[in-house]
């Protein structure tokens, strides 16, 4: 099968590679980029784990070809963190308890990235309407929408929750 040439910047770093033009970004990310924080769990855009943001927006990566990606500029769960600090969100979800098996972490994550980028204060049921999509298997939901209006809090400048999100 003829190969099709890819540029993408994924957390701020430009990478070209030559794939098959049947390559699933999610795949693209792991495999051709070593980029293995970005999950690949169901595999039908069902559960989320594959989410990255693709130009700013959370997209499911099980569902974009790599070669619809060309010339995006893509975060995956590896660009959160900064000169060894964690994103907000990051720390949020460490704070409380958020992370759970971690299995569906990053994709929770980067679409509560894009969630607080469009509402910075959401409401707890926004915060469950913006999650629409992203399954954790552990059940930790209350633990997820904790972490996420605690980074909401910090991302606006303000001091993170007690443990708990009170």
């Amino acid at each position: 099968m003829a190969k099709v040439n890819v540029t993408v910047r994924v957390n701020g770093r430009t990478y070209t590679q030559d794939v098959e033009p049947r390559t699933l970004l999610v795949y693209f990310l792991r495999e051709h980029l070593g980029l293995t924080g970005t999950h690949v769990g169901c595999d039908t855009s069902s559960c989320g784990a594959c989410t990255v943001l693709l130009n700013g927006k959370a997209v499911k990566s099980c569902t974009v070809l790599a070669v619809q990606a060309d010339g995006a500029e893509i975060t995956t769960v590896e660009g959160l963190a900064r000169d060894g600090e964690l994103h907000p969100i990051q720390q949020a979800f460490w704070e409380e308890h958020g992370l759970q098996c971690g299995f569906c972490t990053p994709g929770m994550m980067l679409t509560a990235l894009d969630l607080l980028q469009r509402n910075p204060n959401p409401t707890d049921d926004e915060i469950r309407h913006g999650l629409e999509g992203n399954l954790c298997r552990c059940t930790g939901y209350q633990h997820i929408v904790n972490a996420i209006r605690s980074a909401a809090r910090m991302m606006r400048g303000g001091a993170p929750a007690a443990a708990g999100g009170r």
